[in-house]
């Protein structure tokens, strides 16, 4: 649990290590059970403590094979489950098939004597079918989130890479995983040893709140609708002299109404959000690669005020520019 490191960060004011209980179902995605994982060992190895403990379960206590093909060792069985224990559901493509009807009880009978739950890559699958995910705030991977919603279509997942609603945590899986854990290890120690351990994640520092889990583009070629890729790549190409959705109409042949209906339609979000949207993570990119200026990339944005770029970054990354250029500095 507590590995030796090259580096070392002296963390204060440590009690007791938090307890993670992570049950394996067969096919779960190994990249996401690990991506999950191992930012607990590195905060142990960091901190030369354990910060963090953890035991892996399946049903039965017999290893379990990924989605990879590899099995996987566990700890133990379900029915060595600690009453209190906060217990995170891995899954992979199978998700709404992957627990058997006597896990899916043994989770509702958890939760109903006092542990807590979450899902990893499609866990929140599993939840649901436990009845646990009602007027809660979740998510799972993209790629199963349509199939998810004709299963369960008064449940509505999150776009977003990973939710914490409380004691409730669930991730869309591989990079999300590792982010859902880094702002976990954030809370309990502190944002400058979360850096640290992002840092030995090779995660580039990078601990805010994940945002939507695809890109504008990912999002629009996946829905076959070529007059709406054709817009999304027009936003690309034109970041700093944004087009008017006139001229979004002209280059398409959609009106204006007609392009608003497919970004709602398709997107769920209004053209000129998704636009603003891409102008920020450009923006998001050139503080992280470049030496420019606030102003500089502002304009290199299609921002003409400083104020206004300042107030929209700060709304979708949850700190000012300045911020992260002066994070970038340290």
């Amino acid at each position: 649990m507590v590995p030796e490191g090259a580096f070392f960060f002296p963390v204060e004011g440590f009690d007791n290590p938090r307890e993670l209980g992570f049950l394996l179902l067969p096919r779960f995605t190994l990249l996401a059970f690990s991506a999950a994982l191992d930012p607990l060992r590195i905060a142990n190895q960091l901190a030369q403590k354990p910060l963090y403990r953890w035991t892996v379960f399946s049903e039965t206590g017999d290893a379990v094979s990924s989605s990879s093909g590899m099995d996987i060792g566990v700890h133990g069985s379900l029915d060595a489950l600690p009453q209190n224990l906060r217990l995170l559901v891995c899954s992979g493509n199978q998700g709404l098939e992957a627990a058997s009807d006597t896990t899916v009880a043994k989770l509702r009978k958890h939760v109903r004597f006092g542990g807590n739950v979450g899902g990893i890559c499609t866990g929140a699958a599993t939840l649901a079918r436990a009845g646990l995910l009602q007027d809660r705030t979740f998510t799972l991977h993209w790629e199963n989130q349509p199939g998810f919603i004709e299963a369960f279509p008064d449940l509505a997942p999150s776009p977003k890479r990973f939710e914490i609603d409380g004691d409730l945590w669930t991730c869309g899986g591989g990079a999300a995983a590792t982010e859902m854990m880094l702002t976990i290890i954030q809370r309990d120690h502190g944002r400058d040893f979360a850096i640290v351990v992002s840092d030995m994640c090779l995660n580039g520092g990078q601990i805010d709140p994940g945002t939507a889990q695809r890109s504008s583009l990912a999002r629009a070629l996946s829905t076959r609708n070529p007059k709406l890729v054709q817009v999304v790549q027009a936003m690309h190409r034109n970041i700093e002299d944004p087009l008017a959705l006139d001229d979004l109409s002209a280059m398409t042949g959609l009106s204006r109404r007609q392009i608003e209906r497919h970004f709602s339609q398709y997107l769920g979000e209004s053209p000129t959000i998704t636009y603003r949207n891409i102008r920020l993570d450009r923006a998001r990119a050139l503080i992280v690669e470049t030496d420019m200026t606030v102003a500089q990339i502002a304009v290199a944005c299609g921002f003409n005020s400083n104020s206004v770029f300042s107030r929209h970054y700060r709304e979708r990354f949850g700190a000012s520019p300045s911020a992260h250029l002066h994070k970038k500095g340290n």
